[in-house]
Order: C-alpha cells, then structure tokens, then sequence
C-alpha cells in the first residue's frame, strides 16, 4: 500500500514537471508579427488600411484592427474566423502558409466619423501555443494624418492657345506650397516649378508649367490645372482658350536590302535590350530585324528619352528663341506619317517625331540654347544622340551625330558646338534628326524657334506675373 502511495505522488510530480516543462515552452514561442504597410503617411477623403500578421499556420486567437482619434477608438476589423472578416469592406488574404494580408478603404468616404488632423491605427493580436496552454499576444500602432481639406489652385496667366502637337506655358498659384502640381492633358501629367526659377520672386506657391497636347491625343483632350497633396485631394482648373488642329503629312519610305543592310547590323550590336544578333545579310530575317528595331526599339527609346525629363533643373537655363540647324533643309516634319514598302508592299507604318534637317556631310552642330546636357551616347534609333535640359521640363534631342564635342553634366550656351552630323542609327543619309521635348514628351520645334511665340507665350506670363507680384508685395 506504501508502495503505491509513493508511486502515485512520484508520477503526479512527473506529471507536474512535464507540465510545467510544456507551459515554460509555450511561453517561449513567438507572439504574431505584425506589420502595417498602410496608410504611410497621409489619408484623404481616399485611404487604404494595408496589415500583414504572421503566425504559425496562420493561426490567431484574436486579430482586431481598431482607427483611434480624438481619444475615440473605432473597430475596423475583426477576424471572426481563420479568413472571415466580419466587416464586408474587408479583403482577408493568405500571402502563405504563415501570413495573412487584411486590406479595407479607410478614407473619410468610407469612414463617416474620420476627423482632420492625426489618428493612429492600432493592431492588436493572440495566437494559441503548444497544446493551447498559453496565448501569446502583440500590438501595432502606426501614427498617420488625415487631410480632407483639398488645395488650392488658381490661373493667373492670360491667352493660353495651344496647337496640335505643340506646347504651352501656365502660370498659376497652388497652395499649400509644397503640394504636387501642373498640368494634365489627359492621361499625361507635366509637372509645375517653382516661378522663382524662372526669376519671378516672391510667393512661393506661385508655378510655372510647360505642357503640350501631343500629335496623337485627340483635340478635345481635357486640359486641366491641378494641385494634389500627399492624401490624395485635389483642385483643378480649367485655363486653355483654344485648341488648334495642325496637319500633319504623310509619306512614303521605299525600303531597299543596301539600306537595311547598312542599318541593322550596327543597331543591333548597340541595343543589347532587343536581346537578339544580327541576321546574316541579305536573309529574309534582315526585314523581320528592321521591323524589330522600327517598331519595339522605337518604343523602347521613347521610354528611354522619357525617363532623362526627371534629371531636368528646376529652374531655367535657356532664354530667347531657340535655333535651327544653319542654312538647314527641312527633309522631314514633325508628326509626318509614314509608310514603309518593301518588294512593292506596305511592311509598316510609323510616325516620325521630328524635323530632319540637311545641309551637306558632317556639318557642325550646335545647341539650339543655353542648358545642360543629359546625354551624349547611342540612344537606338537615333543612333550617336545628344539630349540637352533647358530646365522646367523643357529638352531637345539631337539624333545621328557622328561625334560628340559634349559630355553629360556639361553646360552649353546657345550656339555652342555640340557635334556634327551624321547618319548613325535608323537614318538614310547624313542629316539632323531634332526633337523638342517637353516632359520628356516631343512636340513640334516650329514654335520654339519662333520669337513672337516665346515672346507672347512665356515673356510675356513671366513679366505679368512679376508684376502682380510686385503689386501684391507693396498691397501687403
């Protein structure tokens, strides 16, 4: 009987190690993780809630996501189950076998009670451990601000006429000053600057932006101001007096094998992003590589010029009307159409973004203004291709150089040799291939070399808006 007695108390202590063995385990098992993605920084009348929990197996006790304002906490989430929310509104995800993503609209349209100022979003979470004899638990917080109140946004420049695949210039005031704005033609934003860049001083929530109806948009194409904060509210604008259709030709390019023998090869070994060599020459694959480099690589150097429009100044470095290659002829226009034959049949068509000018061979090339140059390599299409800022959005492009006289972070003056001429890339003699560019998007150079366009168009907003300034410094 003492026997058994003494085994009994001996395995009950076994029994009590064991379990306190497993309760002093469970409790060294990591609590949930919990990461909130979103919002960042600001929520608007718009706003998204973005949380990531891990657990093992995705397994929780409690997950609750709860907006705290104003000393007032408001649920917003609840996990009622392993993937069901009890709120509609909300996205349950499995990211993998560990994590769950919770997603839900948190902006003042889908949260009635949300207040201006700031707010903090709070996640608080429980997972079982080993043999449910502990909960391990963990909490979040993200400090964000809630802004309802859109900008401001007012037009004070005059007489804004645009052409079809041409440029413009506003002058406007958006406040607050560090809120994002410019100009949107449609699906295309061009940003504003500062006017101080362009020397008119004072205000600083007075801008500057160039903008431009491209060749392919259509003429009725929305164009708005606007001014955007950081939340998502926005103002706009409307400012343009009138649109103005511009034609545009048409022509034909008759392709031979000498020209596409020529030009292939040497493109080709200079765009490793066509990922592809050069057909031998005179193969019926040499037609199918030039349509490659006339079509996809086209497109891609497009992107390419694009992209060099976020390395502009913000200020102005040019002034005055910019300059034609000397004693040029014009071989090609802007936004001239063009058809491609082969064998007497229609292979493809493009448009052609620019103004090719001729003199005779390897003629000296100049800055047609005062800038910064951005560029001075092979660049596809264009073959050896200089790029040169002016500021504010506002480049040219200089394409089938033979040499470079420039080298990227040089400054030019107006008129200063930059190159010479050449038929590098997809051209078919010697000649200029020009291109203005405004937000890294080209538009027709006719303007730009006109003096009575940059005299009415932007000396004429710049003077005016520094006299208002002047007037509203001395009202003050």
């Amino acid at each position: 009987m003492e026997s058994m007695f003494r085994w009994s108390v001996g395995l009950l202590v076994m029994l009590l190690l064991a379990f306190s063995g497993a309760y002093v385990v469970a409790g060294r098992g990591a609590p949930p993780r919990l990461v909130i993605t979103k919002p960042e920084k600001f929520v608007g009348q718009a706003g998204a809630l973005e949380v990531t929990a891990e657990a093992p197996r995705a397994r929780f006790s409690t997950l609750t996501v709860t907006l705290e304002q104003n000393g007032k906490s408001t649920p917003i989430f609840t996990l009622t189950g392993p993937t069901n929310p009890a709120n509609p509104a909300v996205t349950v995800s499995s990211v993998d076998a560990n994590h769950l993503r919770i997603t839900r609209p948190i902006g003042k349209r889908d949260l009635a009670d949300l207040q201006q100022g700031p707010a903090t979003i709070v996640v608080t979470a429980s997972r079982p451990t080993f043999l449910n004899l502990r909960t391990l638990s963990s909490r979040a917080t993200k400090d964000f601000q809630v802004r309802l109140e859109p900008p401001r946004i007012a037009v004070l420049s005059t007489k804004h006429y645009i052409n079809h695949g041409g440029s413009e210039m506003v002058v406007y005031k958006a406040t607050p000053a560090d809120v994002a704005s410019g100009v949107r033609v449609g699906d295309a934003e061009y940003p504003g600057f500062p006017a101080a860049g362009a020397g008119v001083q004072g205000d600083p929530t007075l801008k500057i932006a160039f903008f431009a109806l491209l060749h392919d948009q259509p003429l009725n194409t929305r164009i708005q101001a606007f001014a955007r904060d950081e939340a998502g509210n926005e103002a706009k604008a409307d400012f343009v007096d009138n649109v103005f259709e511009k034609p545009f030709k048409k022509s034909r390019i008759v392709l031979d094998d000498k020209f596409i023998n020529r030009v292939v090869p040497e493109i080709i070994e200079h765009s490793p992003e066509l990922k592809m060599t050069a057909p031998a020459e005179g193969s019926p694959e040499m037609l199918q590589a030039f349509l490659r480099i006339n079509g996809e690589l086209r497109t891609i150097n497009a992107g390419q010029i694009s992209a060099l429009a976020a390395r502009t100044a913000p200020t102005r470095l040019w002034d005055g009307p910019f300059v034609q290659l000397g004693n040029s002829q014009v071989e090609a226009s802007f936004a001239d159409h063009r058809t491609y034959t082969y064998g007497g049949k229609e292979v493809d068509q493009q448009v052609h973004l620019g103004f090719d000018l001729a003199v005779t061979e390897h003629v000296p090339v100049h800055a047609a203004n005062s800038g910064v140059v951005v560029n001075a390599s092979w660049l596809g299409i264009y073959g050896n291709c200089v790029v040169i800022d002016h500021g504010m959005g506002v480049q040219t492009l200089y394409g089938h150089l033979m040499s470079f006289d420039v080298s990227v972070g040089d400054k030019v003056a107006r008129g200063q040799q930059i190159g010479r001429t050449d038929s590098t890339g997809l051209a078919g003699g010697d000649h200029l291939h020009f291109t203005q560019l405004v937000g890294g998007r080209m538009v027709t150079p006719v303007e730009w070399w006109d003096p009575h366009w940059i005299t009415d168009r932007v000396e004429r907003k710049l003077r005016e808006a520094g006299k208002g300034e002047q007037s509203g410094s001395q009202a003050r």
